[in-house]
């Protein structure tokens, strides 16, 4: 549901707040006087000529001040038009002149003024009033009794019905007396229009104006106009510059009710809306909604854009006008805020759209100028960096002129003015002797220049480059320091190079190679031997999974389920599964390829192996197996013969005899050079090697499990 930006209704009919205006009959103007005063009205309008200023005889009546009030002029019920009524208050001015015989003979004049003293007044006042197209001027004569006679004293007014004008038209009035004692009054004043006058059925241009309404649904504003469905009339939107003529921006002529959308971001203070109907010499009517709206002053403000005018112009552009001070500041590259320069520019209010001058003997790309409005900061903008280039790190030297040719300098920093030659640990005090050498060598720009001191731009590439100059130098000889290092150990640094070269390169492909060990839980011993090879391996080292490690998910997942997720892993990181034949596994392969399988119940429930064969099986027999899977036994335990001719399509290793076979086999083609593989085959091995001589014990002996073979009693 639309929301109400304004909740403002702009009857350009009626108004919330309306003027009752008093009814005039007839069409013959006519004049009034204030009680004790007499007044005539001249026939027709005379000829306005004020003619020059003489001096007053003795008293005379001036007009002081004027009034003026808004009246209807009927011609019928409902046919009316707008009228301005015209109050001249009259005052005495001047003194009776004193009789020459009491000059000569030195005496005193009377305070009251005798016969000749005590005559009445008359007056001509001229009133004139102009409002386009029309001008007027009459005549009233004026005559003030003896009694209201006091010099400086008012003696009351005369009032004027009356000059019709427009409705929303801009008079001016004058008034002053024939002859002419004092400079004539002035007085201008902007009529209202409809909205603001109780005249909707009166005059009848104003019955003719559409009702408008300001509302927002979200982000945009409508005008919506409600006429009737056959009424015409013109509808502008304008911009109200205070200084310079109105911009025109939009202008339709339409017919009918209208709904107008407006983007909220073209909502500016000084948009304004005109609406008159399409009539001869009708009513035109302006209103400015969004004078007092925040976001139209937010948006303002992003319009608002900084325009350098070569040479050293500039100019603010904006659609409105703007409360807003300009002053200049320096911006160092990458260090904090913008630093304002008063001596150059101060504070000063800035006229938008107008041509301004910078007192500037050069320009920089590190001159910004900075635009606030109510102590905040608005716009800010480098406008000699695009013709000049990026921000420079010049160093910026304020030059301070006192009496008898006393000059000191500071370098404008982050924390503030540092006095050249001082003893601060900044940048410029560290470099002010230089710095100094530099400004009357002449490598510095100057920026500005009067009486009371000058700008100056140092450039500071040049202690740059020193700077790193120093520290390129320090690599360098370091680098010397090493090769010299290098060429004293050659034959040690270079076996340290390469074994360190070999290790990170097993290392890394030994890591990247993933194992899965399947396997017959046969009796306690065989899981015992397995479980020794799968902590070997993590040395070597490889990433190895064995359901000895796993039991909680196979318990959770089942072993079917667990296998196949293991496997799947396994298989996609580029690893291999390794299956490890003991006689157990054996005659469980054998069930399966006699396609007996195994039988309910036969093996317990975190045998893996026996639930992985309804999967390896099948890569075997259809091919898929090479590159996949290894085999391998341990010597003692099986003999070669005894691993059926299926899984011999894989290398099946004996171990720990062909321990080195096997790791490489499981490391692949990156594995580690020949020597490197010995070492770690040994590890492995002596890790084996008393579980293995723990199963190779003959039964009875203490310790010993159950017995090894294919008759061997039941699995755990």
């Amino acid at each position: 549901m639309p929301m109400p930006w304004f909740l403002l209704s702009l009857a350009l009919g009626r108004s919330p707040v309306v003027l009752s205006l008093e009814r005039l009959e007839g069409l013959q103007d006519a004049a009034r006087c204030s009680p004790g005063l007499s007044c005539h009205l001249w026939d027709g309008d005379v000829v306005c000529l004020p003619g020059s200023i003489v001096s007053a005889p003795g008293p005379v009546l001036v007009p002081t001040s004027l009034q003026t009030e808004l009246v209807r002029r009927c011609y019928q019920e409902t046919d009316c038009d707008l009228c301005v009524r015209v109050a001249v208050h009259l005052a005495v001015h001047g003194h009776w002149e004193k009789p020459e015989d009491e000059e000569k003979l030195g005496r005193a004049a009377d305070p009251e003024p005798e016969e000749p003293r005590n005559a009445s007044l008359q007056a001509q006042v001229v009133l004139s009033f102009q409002a386009y197209p029309t001008a007027r001027c009459v005549l009233l004569e004026v005559q003030v009794p003896a009694a209201l006679v006091q010099p400086g004293q008012s003696v009351g007014s005369v009032v004027f019905d009356c000059f019709e004008a427009a409705l929303g038209t801009e008079v001016q009035i004058w008034s002053y007396t024939q002859p002419r004692y004092q400079k004539e009054l002035n007085l201008t004043r902007q009529l209202p229009d409809c909205r603001g006058l109780e005249v909707q059925d009166s005059i009848q241009s104003c019955r003719a104006l559409p009702w408008l309404s300001v509302t927002a649904d979200g982000d945009n504003v409508h005008l919506v106009l409600d006429v009737s469905e056959e009424q015409s009339f013109g509808l502008s939107l304008y911009w109200n510059q205070v200084q310079g003529p109105v911009k025109p921006w939009w202008h339709r002529n339409l017919t009918g009710p209208q709904t107008i959308p407006l983007n909220q971001t073209d909502i500016v203070p000084c948009l304004c809306v005109q609406v008159w109907p399409l009539e001869p010499d009708s009513v035109r009517t302006s209103i400015c909604p969004f004078t007092e709206d925040p976001r139209a002053h937010r948006n303002l403000w992003r319009a608002a854009r900084l325009q350098l005018l070569p040479p050293r112009g500039w100019r603010l552009d904006a659609p409105c006008s703007l409360h807003a001070q300009a002053t200049l500041c320096w911006q160092a590259p990458g260090r904090g805020p913008c630093q304002p320069l008063v001596p150059p520019l101060p504070r000063e209010n800035v006229t938008v759209n107008m041509a301004l001058e910078f007192p500037l003997l050069k320009g920089h790309p590190n001159l910004c100028v900075q635009v606030s409005s109510w102590e905040k900061l608005q716009l800010q903008e480098c406008l000699w960096a695009d013709s000049l280039g990026p921000l420079k790190d010049d160093m910026l030297l304020v030059e301070a002129r006192g009496p008898q040719d006393n000059r000191s300098f500071c370098a404008l920093e982050p924390s503030g003015c540092t006095p050249l030659l001082s003893r601060a640990s900044t940048r410029a005090a560290r470099l002010g002797e230089q710095l100094l050498q530099d400004l009357h060598s002449g490598q510095c720009l100057q920026l500005w220049d009067d009486d009371l001191g000058a700008l100056w731009a140092c450039p500071m590439d040049k202690y740059i480059h020193q700077r790193w100059v120093l520290v390129w130098l320090a690599c360098l000889l370091f680098a010397a320091a090493l090769f010299l290092l290098f060429l004293l150990k050659k034959d040690h640094v270079k076996r340290w190079l390469r074994l360190l070269k070999e290790d990170i390169r097993a290392g890394a492909a030994a890591r990247g190679r993933a194992a899965l060990l399947l396997y017959s839980a046969d009796d306690a011993g065989f899981e015992r031997l397995v479980g020794a090879l799968a902590s070997a391996l993590c040395q070597v080292p490889l990433r190895v999974a064995v359901d000895l490690w796993s039991r909680r998910e196979l318990s959770a997942q089942g072993p079917l389920a667990w296998f196949h997720a293991q496997r799947r892993r396994t298989v996609q990181e580029g690893g291999l599964v390794v299956l490890i034949f003991s006689p157990g596994a054996v005659a469980l392969c054998r069930e399966w390829l006699q396609d007996a399988g195994p039988a309910p119940g036969a093996h317990g429930p975190h045998d893996a192996f026996a639930a992985s064969l309804s999967c390896v099986l099948p890569d075997f027999l259809q091919g898929r197996a090479p590159g996949r899977y290894v085999g391998a036994y341990f010597d003692g335990l099986l003999h070669a013969d005894a691993v059926p001719a299926l899984f011999r399509a894989v290398p099946v290793f004996p171990l720990p005899s062909q321990l080195p076979a096997f790791l490489g086999s499981l490391q692949g083609p990156r594995g580690p050079r020949p020597g490197r593989l010995g070492e770690r085959a040994e590890q492995v091995a002596r890790a084996l090697q008393p579980a293995l001589d723990s199963c190779l014990r003959p039964p009875g002996t203490a310790g010993m499990g159950r017995g090894m073979g294919p008759e061997a009693g039941d699995r755990t």
